[in-house]
């Protein structure tokens, strides 16, 4: 029996009475599994991470994550009690931080456990080099790499990921996402994808789920994805 860490349920949402963004999505993902939600700008596939990360809630349907109910009609558990790291595009470290400070910020423990945590996951993430600088003395791939370090210091239960390598050029992207799929099957991450990069999807993920105006259109593995429901706004790269 697959052991579930994430398992969606009929989930609908409206920002307004007019129009339903998502329209019933259902999604189980395994634990230890990469996936992608993949689809054109407006789709609804950010909303639908926002929903899993409980900064927004639902107006229908159910958030399960690690057996427990996150939201549901009933219930509703913020963000920080979701055991789950975010990562934006924008990368969102705290300037006025060190590299280091970025990635303990928020660990529990004594001074050394923390350091100890964030070093290793610099290491991991080959930025251990710049622990002392501050964010805007590195690159913004070496800041994605950190941003990732300090998503994964407590250990969550979910990593969320929303458009990460959108901003880097092609070279350095692929080199990130293959380091990073790397380092999530090592260690086991389960880790959720926003993306409009067909190639970003296929070459990250064990599944893809596409969304297009609010519904799923086609899910299943990486490998078997071939065909995209065709806009004009949403073209692969």
């Amino acid at each position: 029996m697959q052991d579930n860490i994430l398992e969606i349920k009929n989930l609908k949402h409206s920002y307004d009475a007019s129009k339903e963004v998502l329209k019933g999505i259902n999604l189980d993902v395994a634990r230890g599994e990469v996936i992608s939600i993949l689809g054109p700008s407006g789709c609804g596939k950010t909303t639908l991470l926002r929903l899993i990360a409980g900064l927004e809630k639902q107006t229908f349907g159910s958030i399960n994550i690690n057996n427990n109910v996150v939201s549901d009609n009933k219930n509703f558990i913020s963000t920080e009690k979701r055991d789950i790291g975010l990562v934006v595009q924008e990368r969102a470290l705290f300037p006025h931080l060190s590299i280091i400070k970025n990635v303990e910020f928020g660990l529990k423990g004594s001074k050394n456990d923390k350091y100890k945590t964030a070093i290793d996951l610099l290491k991991l993430f080959k930025v251990d080099k710049y622990a002392e600088n501050y964010p805007h003395e590195i690159s913004s791939g070496e800041q994605q790499r950190v941003a990732m370090a300090r998503a994964m210091a407590p250990n969550p239960k979910i990593l969320l990921m929303d458009e990460p390598f959108g901003a880097l050029d092609h070279a350095l992207k692929s080199e990130l996402r293959d380091e990073a799929k790397k380092i999530f099957k090592d260690n086991g991450t389960t880790a959720i994808i926003v993306s409009h990069d067909f190639e970003d999807a296929i070459a990250m993920s064990d599944h893809v789920l596409i969304i297009d105006e609010g519904s799923v259109t086609q899910k299943g593995p990486a490998k078997d994805i071939a065909v995209i429901p065709r806009k004009n706004s949403f073209k692969i790269a």
